[in-house]
């Protein structure tokens, strides 16, 4: 019997000691650079998830290590209990490049969300005079906001609730992009419209052209916060800084997080007016690590790399010549291509046997997807990518899917 290999022993630690709460494939990442990654074993891929859109600026950015090595040196964590000499700058920085007038930092994306759950359900009741507990907001199905207990209670997926109840009170779900919904839904209650611009984990779902923004006008009629889930979609991954700039849309509260950091470390944060913010009281909200001095000096400079080397117009460019190649695909497997910027989804026939099989056949190949909602396969490749690693990308996905 041979000896099995680094990567065949890890996953076997894995299958006896981690909690089986993911499916991942099977490669064994070890090292990564740019949009390349090497497994345990030495073998060679080309991502083309980027974690779900955290590596935007790719595996490893010397810039953005240069700086977490350096302020590693200084201090890591001083908690909110102080002030520290990063925060501030960050706070500044992003809320001029993002165009707010505040933002508060946590971790994870889903703490994000739970921030502008918990301050749209505090400005209802404070400022619009919704009877207290009496807070309705209003989510999308085919939504995917987190884990949470309150953020699955507004899932429509039953994996993602299964087991979990009893569910948090107080969302309606309508149909993605449906804008008549929209308007029936919306009560005197109404605090809020949760929506991602476009939904990632349903498959890279587009709404319709001008429901975000007939969607924002419907908020502004009955006085009701729009809340743009940007976390997957925002930071350049569309070919704008936040998706809902392609219908010239700002919402009232955006939720950031993944790229922010550059993929170096879990750094989050809600963007929103003064109005909206500054009803947090001291106490009402926060965390131990949010708004730590690495995460900021961290978020600071993924924030500069993402500015200064232009990847939002790269993703654009791009995400132009990606659409291109992928138009010339001609499978029978295929029933869909949709995308925008560097961001796609890849919808499969039932027939196809599900997107699992091709996620593996590609992996063999070298390249790096990953299956959504069984029939589909998503694309996200970091947005430093090259034309050239695109023409390669585009090359193995002929050969599985056509093959």
């Amino acid at each position: 019997m041979s000896e099995k290999s680094i990567s065949q022993q890890l996953m076997s630690l894995e299958s006896t000691y981690l909690a089986p709460n993911y499916k991942p494939l099977d490669v064994v990442i070890s090292r990564g650079e740019g949009v390349w990654v090497v497994d345990a074993d030495g073998k060679k891929y080309m991502d083309f998830l980027a974690a779900y859109s955290a590596l935007n600026q790719g595996y490893m950015h010397p810039r953005i290590k240069k700086v977490m090595l350096e302020q590693l040196d200084r201090v890591a964590l001083t908690s909110r209990a102080f002030r520290n000499d990063q925060l501030p700058w960050l706070a500044k920085e992003l809320c001029e490049m993002a165009g707010y007038e505040m933002m508060l930092p946590m971790n994870s994306g889903a703490e994000a969300v739970e921030t502008a759950l918990k301050a749209a359900r505090k400005w209802g009741e404070k400022v619009k005079g919704i009877p207290r507990n009496k807070t309705e907001i209003i989510t999308c199905e085919g939504n995917f906001h987190g884990r949470t207990v309150t953020i699955v209670s507004f899932s429509s997926d039953e994996d993602y609730r299964d087991g979990f109840g009893p569910f948090t009170p107080g969302f309606t779900i309508i149909p993605y992009g449906d804008i008549d919904a929209l308007a029936k839904a919306i009560t005197p209650h109404t605090a809020a419209f949760l929506v991602e611009p476009i939904q990632g984990e349903a498959g890279v779902r587009i709404p319709p052209e001008g429901f975000l923004r007939q969607a924002k006008a419907l908020c502004e009629k009955h006085r009701v916060l729009f809340i743009a889930d940007e976390i997957q979609s925002g930071l350049g991954r569309t070919g704008k800084l936040f998706a809902c700039d392609h219908e010239g849309v700002k919402a009232d509260m955006v939720t950031i997080g993944k790229a922010l950091s550059g993929g170096y470390y879990p750094v989050s944060a809600v963007l929103a007016s003064r109005e909206i913010l500054s009803l947090f009281g001291p106490g009402q909200h926060g965390s131990t690590y949010g708004g730590n001095p690495l995460a900021a000096a961290v978020a600071r400079e993924a924030l500069k790399v993402i500015r200064e080397e232009k990847l939002v117009e790269r993703a654009a460019e791009l995400g132009d010549y990606l659409s291109s190649k992928l138009a010339t695909l001609h499978s029978p497997h295929v029933k869909t291509i949709r995308g925008r910027g560097l961001w796609f989804g890849i919808d499969l026939h039932p027939e196809a046997g599900g997107a699992r099989r091709f996620a593996e056949k590609l992996m063999e190949r070298g390249l790096l997807v990953k299956e959504t909602h069984t029939h589909t396969i998503r694309l996200a490749p970091p947005l430093t990518i090259t034309r050239q690693e695109l023409d390669w990308a585009v090359e193995q996905l002929k050969a599985a899917l056509e093959g």
